[in-house]
């Protein structure tokens, strides 16, 4: 049975979201005999242009100022995302941090400029034999990973499996998730510059009158899907058992890895930050979690949830933490210490 930690903020008081995400964190700390070494980046979603109800970065600063009171170096990380949109690139993945207040800490995308670097994790489970994980993760033992406990389109919800499976992921670990290994190309967008040629490594695009992507010869990096400046390329959103390849590229991102979960259960949307628009929540905040095990944080943050909205919001995504249970990514038995 895993220990989460829990105190209700049910306010928009970000100083106290920050003070109890701090003090929950000291408290794991001291009952659990959890310490750092080296440098601990924390893991973080910046939210996308347009997205007003991501987790600010004022809630993040009790945990920086803790790190840097006791000299432990910390930077943000992050990777591209999949589609495209204000943060497709490193470059203007890092413009949307500074511009949504993420200044405290210098800012690393894990997976390179076009979302093309990546480590193969081996985890040989039921969907992935192995996962690409961005690899700038491979420098580092330790995460905190803060995560926003809202819903997914695909996923159920999103917490911090998620947080760990899309969020350490490389653009070609994203796809595989989502949608099997191979882009495709929508051939009345397509303005045949041939961009994606050049950027493609394995030769796997040709060109006649439309640019062609041989699917025997693409290794899913999706590199370019980054470079078509018409968004002609795209991912083939058809592919099944999304949720139960969240669990296992969750697996992959936190094997041998020693991190601390923390989960913010406010701004309960219906979609995730992803989104570039304003939406309405569809519950009241609850407060902040704090864990050793991603699978249990999870399973009481959906429980809770649930509970106090008096509706099985979200349900579906119950299939992820069944099949992390399974592969032995964690439990969803848990000690819930208010």
């Amino acid at each position: 049975m895993s220990k989460v930690y829990f105190k209700r903020v049910d306010n928009k008081d970000f100083k106290v979201l920050s003070d109890t995400a701090l003090s929950l964190m000291e408290t794991l700390i001291a009952r659990e005999g959890h310490t750092f070494k080296g440098t601990v980046p924390i893991k973080v979603h910046f939210g996308e242009k347009g997205n007003d109800t991501y987790v600010p970065s004022t809630c993040y600063e009790g945990v920086i100022d803790y790190l840097k009171a006791n000299e432990i170096p910390s930077a943000f990380i992050e990777t591209n995302v999949l589609y495209r949109g204000a943060r497709t690139t490193a470059d203007s993945h890092k413009q949307i941090a500074k511009d949504h207040g993420f200044h405290q800490l210098p800012v690393i995308i894990a997976d390179g400029e076009m979302g093309e670097l990546f480590d193969e994790i081996e985890i040989n489970k039921e969907f992935f034999k192995t996962c690409k994980i961005g690899k700038a993760f491979g420098d580092y033992k330790q995460f905190i990973v803060m995560s926003h406990f809202k819903g997914h389109g695909s996923a159920g919800f999103g917490g911090a499996m998620k947080q760990l499976a899309m969020g350490f992921a490389a653009r070609g670990g994203k796809m595989a998730q989502h949608a099997g290994i191979n882009p495709v190309v929508k051939a009345s967008k397509c303005i045949a510059c041939g961009l994606c040629i050049k950027k493609c490594d394995v030769d796997a695009i040709t060109m006649e009158e439309k640019a062609f992507i041989n699917h025997d010869k693409c290794v899913g990096c999706a590199g370019c899907i980054a470079v078509c400046p018409v968004g002609a390329i795209q991912s083939d959103w058809t592919g099944k058992n999304f949720k139960e390849k969240i669990a296992e590229y969750a697996y992959a991102a936190q094997l041998g890895k020693d991190n601390i979960y923390i989960t913010y259960l406010i701004n309960v949307t219906p979609e995730c930050d992803c989104m570039g628009q304003h939406m309405h929540t569809v519950a009241e905040d609850i407060g902040v979690f704090v864990s050793k095990d991603p699978v249990a944080i999870d399973a009481a943050c959906i429980d809770m949830l649930q509970k106090e909205a008096g509706e099985k919001l979200f349900d579906d995504g119950r299939a992820s933490i069944r099949h992390a249970v399974k592969i032995g990514l964690g439990t969803d038995a848990y000690e819930l210490i208010r």
